[in-house]
């Protein structure tokens, strides 16, 4: 990548016996969102602290805008961090956090006033400037987290799993208003990230990272249509895995492994021979769709113990009578099969 502004190379760390990151390198252009993506204890908050000086790798080197950062302490990185528990301070109120750091670096009276007063109206949230934490909904303080690290001017922000801690309501509002916000400044961001849905509503890019490297990189879209591994597959996203020779009247059958996602399988209106067969075992109304569950049948007519996910609209599920114990024949198109080598399959 040419345009590269921050460039991670070769980063490993271990902490005694234990491997937290292995040769990880990744680069990133000025003003990309990305995120860190992956389940817990895989390594991603290891990397950002190692990103904002908060700890040293035991190899590899950074370099931000061409410079080298990999020995420099957190002061002198120009980053900006929002953390989970969003770490205000419960004794100040929410313009006196904004401030703080703002204190630090030495400015007058009215630069802090000026940037502070920015801040707070970008998260829309001067009506609240004197109020302590204590007095701020979840979602309140969530905003000052940010802009006490925006009115900072960093080089980068990076967010550690920022919205974990609220309900859901208020984490798809913020989601949006962290997004255009981060469009609106163009800041560089990385965000670190359990939540699957969260990684594809708000990256640019994702890095999906399992056991301590990173498996697979590309674009929301790129990752959950071109998952790299089985892991990839089922972790972002609902998914079925099937057997070759499940499929052999559909696949060729030298794929040790087939997936499909509940959205991709069609139900055939007609009950036909050609598709593949099941019976309805559970229905699950999700409001804008209904999730099935199926267990298929063989070539001889019996019940398997296989068992696939199906996501029918509410506009299909009118048509088609959703109700335990019926049959059902499936499609499953050719072009929305992912297949993995039998290589992948026990990684």
């Amino acid at each position: 990548m040419n345009d590269a502004y921050l460039s991670v190379h070769n980063i490993s760390k271990q902490f005694g016996t234990f491997t937290a990151l292995r040769d990880i390198s990744f680069e990133i252009r000025k003003g990309e969102f990305v995120c860190l993506l992956g389940p817990s204890g895989c390594g991603k908050t290891t990397l950002l602290r190692i990103l904002a000086g908060l700890e040293q790798p035991n190899q590899g080197r950074i370099f931000v805008g061409g410079k080298e950062v990999t020995s420099l302490p957190p002061a002198q990185r120009n980053f900006g961090m929002v953390f989970q528990s969003y770490a205000l301070f419960p004794n100040l109120t929410a313009y006196q956090n904004i401030a703080y750091g703002l204190k630090n670096r030495k400015l007058s009276k009215r630069e802090i006033d000026e940037k502070v007063r920015e801040a707070l109206a970008m998260v829309d949230l001067e009506h609240i400037r004197d109020k302590y934490p204590s007095q701020l909904s979840g979602g309140q303080q969530q905003r000052i987290a940010p802009a006490r690290a925006i009115a900072l001017s960093p080089d980068f922000l990076l967010l550690d799993e920022p919205l974990s801690a609220l309900d859901a309501k208020v984490r798809m509002k913020l989601r949006r208003e962290i997004c255009a916000l981060q469009d609106r400044l163009g800041i560089t961001t990385i965000m670190v990230t359990h939540d699957q849905e969260e990684a594809l509503t708000m990256a640019d890019r994702i890095m999906v990272m399992n056991h301590a490297e990173i498996v697979q990189v590309g674009t929301p879209e790129d990752v959950y249509q071109y998952p790299n591994s089985p892991f990839v597959a089922d972790f972002i996203g609902a998914i079925n895995f099937l057997s070759a020779s499940q499929l052999s009247d559909v696949t060729s059958g030298k794929e040790a492994l087939m997936a499909v996602r509940p959205e991709h399988i069609r139900i055939m209106e007609v009950e036909s021979e050609v598709g593949l067969q099941a019976v309805i075992r559970d229905v699950e109304f999700r409001g804008p769709f209904y999730r099935v569950m199926l267990q298929m049948i063989d070539e001889r007519n019996t019940l398997t113990d296989q068992m696939v996910m199906l996501d029918v609209s509410a506009h299909v599920s009118e048509r088609i009578r959703l109700e335990k114990d019926k049959r059902l024949s499936l499609e499953l198109p050719m072009e929305r099969q992912i297949t993995f080598e039998e290589s992948m399959v026990t990684k």
